[in-house]
């Protein structure tokens, strides 16, 4: 037996033009609003990834010298084969053992790594004592090639985005700091 209704109500059937309206308002709003949030969080991840990755690739340098008893260096490159000695980080890099200690990839070193150029727009600059590489010594200290200490700060950016630091302390342990500064 169905429940009887009072008399002159009827049951709603769906909404009324006013909920309609306001409902379309909020999903216009929203839709406004979602992708450029959602492009400037994955832009933000792209970076972050970036500034990860190359804390990877400088702590796997320390590792294998420590690991392999030799000089180990991570400089930038353009063609994958041998040291840059202008532009940017973000044109690629090469890890390889300076058996010799002269910093150049030579035909009987071991290379351990080649990455090729960032992609999505972003930079990776070094100051001065890392401006074209880093070299970890058999302690697994940065040192530069004359030996004296090393520690530096990579500056890696993405238009629009705030820059990452990865620093480099002269023990050769990696640090990632966030920063205020919007990258140009």
């Amino acid at each position: 037996m169905h429940p009887r209704r009072p008399a002159g109500r009827r049951a709603a059937r769906g909404f009324s033009l006013i909920e309609l309206m306001l409902g379309l308002v909020i999903l216009g709003f929203l839709f406004a609003i979602a992708p450029p949030a959602y492009r400037d969080w994955i832009a933000s991840q792209q970076l972050a990834n970036h500034a990860h990755f190359m804390v990877n690739t400088l702590e796997l340098a320390r590792s294998e010298a420590i690991k392999q008893g030799y000089r180990v260096n991570v400089c930038k490159t353009r063609d994958g084969r041998a040291c840059a000695d202008d532009g940017g980080w973000e044109t690629g890099w090469l890890v390889f053992v300076d058996e010799n200690r002269n910093g150049n990839v030579d035909p009987d070193e071991q290379i351990l790594r080649r990455e090729g150029p960032a992609r999505d727009e972003i930079t990776v600059r070094g100051n001065r004592p890392v401006e074209d590489y880093v070299s970890y010594t058999s302690l697994g200290h940065a040192r530069l090639l004359n030996g004296a200490l090393q520690m530096g700060t990579f500056i890696v950016c993405k238009p629009g985005q705030k820059a990452l630091h990865v620093v480099l302390a002269n023990s050769g342990r990696l640090r990632i700091e966030k920063t205020r500064d919007v990258c140009a």
